[in-house]
């Protein structure tokens, strides 16, 4: 089996010790279960909550999200749009943020899991029943 990057394994919401297992439950836009996460990896059993509110810390990766669609939209708008109105910024920056909310959520998760974690790669840490 070929060692997936830890950039390929943040996009694809893999566990950052086998990058294998999902972390989520059900897909990005499934607007009921889009913030529910596996309480283990089902390929190594790392338990994804490793302390009580410990992604607290990933709302800094959200508001860093959240700033950079505020920058990109709000020049993207001055460029195109020739200065609009406030009330163009305003509307077209809010309804991006809450079209790519669950985006943001999630990735703010993985993100913050595999980087702040302590979480190393490990691909022998996978369950012998589920290698071929």
């Amino acid at each position: 089996m070929p060692k997936k990057s830890k950039f390929e394994s943040i996009l694809q919401e893999k566990c950052p010790r086998c990058r294998e297992g999902q972390m989520f439950v059900s897909a990005k836009y499934d607007l009921k279960n889009f913030d529910k996460m596996h309480k283990q990896c089902a390929q190594c059993g790392l338990d994804f909550e490793l302390e009580p509110g410990f992604y607290t810390g990933a709302m800094y990766d959200s508001y860093a999200f959240s700033v950079a669609i505020f920058v990109i939209v709000g020049f993207s708008l001055f460029i195109f749009l020739n200065d609009p109105e406030i009330y163009v910024y305003v509307l077209t920056i809010l309804f991006t943020l809450v079209l790519l909310f669950p985006i943001l959520f999630r990735y703010s998760r993985v993100i913050y899991l595999h980087l702040f974690g302590g979480v190393n790669y490990n691909p022998d840490q996978i369950k012998s029943q589920n290698r071929s």
